[in-house]
């Protein structure tokens, strides 16, 4: 697999519009935001919600979670398909949320780095990016994942509140996030081109 500069690329973007964003009127916000009871009519809140914050601690909790994501993909360089498999997690972490009745609304973008981090993990452990020491360093971004899922709990605490960032935290985006990344990061770095068929040759007359 090739190396891609679209890793990049998407990092930038969640980076730049979650920082323009910030400066929004409210009413423009909560047209960008993920609700449960609107999300049908307005389909481009499966994306625009990641870059709607609540407060600015958590605003800069996920750019600080940004910057280390971007700089370990300017270290790692994953290939398109990496890039791809993240891409589609984007909009599926928010059409899963409906999984939690409870859950009214989501916005932010942690469930969207839960998926970045374990698609990288999964192409490290199948060797699909080419480092030194591969697998060990899949091996150990997939165990700090999962320990971090361990201690949320998300599946008995979709939703807590968050003082250090002044608001509810919605875990079940982490946990949908983290669970896309792997499925799709295991389909990305299984895919392969099918052996084309030998071609048969052939005389003719003239």
């Amino acid at each position: 697999m090739k190396a891609s500069r679209g890793w990049l690329l998407l990092c930038a973007l969640h980076g730049v519009a979650s920082m323009l964003l910030w400066w929004a009127r409210e009413p423009a916000l909560a047209a960008l935001t993920w609700r449960a009871d609107a999300w049908d009519r307005q389909p481009w809140t499966l994306w625009t919600h990641a870059w709607v914050h609540a407060s600015t601690p958590e605003l800069i909790s996920h750019q600080v979670g940004l910057g280390m994501l971007t700089l370990l993909a300017w270290v790692l360089r994953p290939p398109r398909e990496a890039t791809a498999a993240w891409l589609l997690c984007w909009p599926l972490v928010p059409l899963c949320l409906p999984l939690w009745p409870h859950i009214g609304h989501a916005s932010g973008l942690s469930g969207v780095l839960h998926a970045g981090v374990l698609v990288l993990a999964v192409m490290l452990l199948t060797r699909r990016i080419a480092v030194p020491k591969a697998r060990r360093w899949g091996a150990l971004l997939l165990v700090a994942m999962l320990a971090k899922l361990a201690l949320e709990r998300p599946w008995l605490y979709p939703v807590v509140w968050d003082p250090g960032n002044e608001t509810s935290v919605v875990q079940a985006a982490h946990l949908v996030g983290a669970a896309w990344g792997l499925l799709l990061g295991l389909l990305a770095s299984l895919s392969w081109r099918w052996p084309r068929p030998a071609r048969r040759a052939t005389s003719g007359t003239g």
